[in-house]
């Protein structure tokens, strides 16, 4: 007898869209959460949201009312931005719900966004567009400290802090430990001191902890 494969069968993006609505129906709602449809629908948010598209286009295609939050897409990068700086590297979908890092929910990125990962692509075009705010205008401010006219302000922006972490992580690039809250607090150095010319830069800016940072001094690295 020839063997046959179970296969699993995939629900279609009608039978999805009915699914939700009879839940709906069942909980006397004009709308639904993801949660609520986790919670007692035949199939799952996430399968949901890969076959048709974000929640919010779920509930619009079945006339469903949209009674969330919307957060605009620069809302959204922003808060992956901060949330990225608190951690030191990159956000899992799961940080998103953790309100001390966190002031949007990772149900808003599905929403918005489809999927996690979709929301992390956009983020990272986001990041490194052309548009940082460390660069000065040379014509309005001379900025020259030390005899050396700098293009740039001291600090980094956020949005460049970020770019240093997608390169370096949160690891010193001198003794390659973790960077935290304590003894081995992150710092972005200059590889060449500000002092002697150097830039705001991600090619000048690194990683260091503490400890080593304070050990250097203002010496080129």
């Amino acid at each position: 007898m020839k063997y046959v494969i179970n296969k699993r069968k995939y629900p279609t993006v009608d039978e999805i869209l009915e699914d939700i609505k009879q839940v709906m129906t069942k909980l006397g709602k004009t709308t639904l959460t993801m949660r609520e449809y986790d919670k007692n629908g035949s199939y799952n948010s996430s399968t949901a949201i890969r076959k048709i598209g974000s929640w919010n286009e779920i509930l619009t295609r079945i006339n469903a009312s949209i009674n969330v939050v919307y957060h605009n897409d620069k809302a959204l990068l922003d808060n992956i931005k901060n949330v990225w700086l608190k951690k030191g590297m990159q956000p899992t979908r799961r940080d998103m719900d953790n309100k001390t890092w966190s002031t949007i929910s990772s149900g808003a990125y599905l929403r918005h966004f489809g999927t996690w990962y979709n929301a992390l692509d956009r983020f990272v075009e986001y990041i490194n567009n052309d548009d940082d705010e460390t660069f000065i205008n040379i014509d309005e401010v001379s900025n020259e400290i030390g005899g050396f006219k700098h293009k740039t302000k001291r600090d980094p922006s956020d949005r460049l802090k970020v770019q240093v972490l997608m390169r370096d992580g949160n690891k010193c690039r001198i003794c390659g430990v973790i960077c935290d809250g304590g003894i081995h607090k992150m710092h972005f150095d200059h590889i060449k001191p500000w002092s002697k010319g150097g830039e705001t830069t991600l090619e000048n800016l690194q990683v260091l902890c503490s400890v080593c940072n304070e050990a250097l001094g203002d010496v080129d690295k």
